[in-house]
């Protein structure tokens, strides 16, 4: 776990954090089981990387409750401050670059075009300029293949390969926090805290609230599994089909 060496975010990129409870711009709930949670603060990460040939000098290193790796406070030659996400490798001190040509150095951010073969990386654009967009979860890294026709082939860490334009930004090294994932939440008060509300389960329910709700003391769905909606919820394929970034995946997850 890397050190955490600040506990109060810089002033100047933080913003007080709505939380919208899983519902969507007309206020209806989309997303189940959200609500409550700790007060917090939004940090402003620098996604976009485009603080170009000036260094950056490693600050601190901060817990940040909005994503589930740390973030790294950089301090720039000309005064300016931000935050980064923090790579595998990265300690106080150390001295990181965006630039069009670099060294493949941890934390270090370059074109596509310009990052060796094999090089792990992550926080990486799909649109020029538009700021990484993928691989940005704890412990995560996504790898260059190849060069051809102007395209890089990335592959992402759900196995899909695809391909992405070389001009487009990523930061090298592989992403900190590699343990979130094995640590368990640890007791249902951190949950609630964390903004996550409690589940029931359908057979628990009654037959107005859910399809499997009813019958006498303890009993099976008693059909196919279906949805709180009645529609079947194993099997069936429910997602739409392709879109047009389709044609830059070579090789699917599966």
């Amino acid at each position: 776990m890397k050190i955490i060496t600040k506990n109060h975010p810089e002033k100047s990129l933080k913003k007080i954090w709505k939380p919208q409870a899983g519902r969507n711009s007309s206020g209806k709930i989309t997303a189940r089981h959200r609500g409550g949670g700790q007060k917090r603060f939004y940090r402003y990460i620098d996604f976009k990387r485009d603080k170009l040939e000036i260094p950056g000098k490693v600050l601190d290193f901060e817990y940040d409750p909005n994503r589930n790796v740390h973030i790294a406070l950089i301090g720039y030659k000309d005064g300016d401050r931000r935050y980064i996400l923090t790579p595998l490798g990265m300690n106080i001190g150390d001295t990181i670059l965006a630039s069009q040509k670099t060294e493949a150095k941890s934390g270090n951010a370059m074109p596509l075009s310009e990052i060796p073969i094999g090089t792990p990386i992550h926080n990486i654009e799909i649109h020029k300029g538009k700021g990484g967009q993928i691989v940005r979860g704890a412990g995560t890294l996504a790898m260059v293949l190849s060069r051809e026709g102007g395209f890089a082939q990335v592959k992402l860490p759900s196995g899909e390969v695809r391909m992405i334009d070389e001009h487009c930004f990523a930061t090298v090294g592989q992403l900190a926090n590699i343990e979130w994932k094995t640590t368990p939440i640890g007791s249902a008060g951190r949950a609630r805290r964390m903004g996550m509300r409690p589940k029931v389960r359908g057979t628990a329910q009654d037959p107005r609230s859910h399809p499997h709700g009813g019958g006498e003391g303890r009993s099976g769905e008693g059909m196919h599994p279906k949805t709180p909606w009645g529609k079947p919820a194993r099997g069936g394929k429910t997602r739409k089909k392709g879109k047009y970034s389709d044609r830059y995946i070579i090789k699917r997850r599966k």
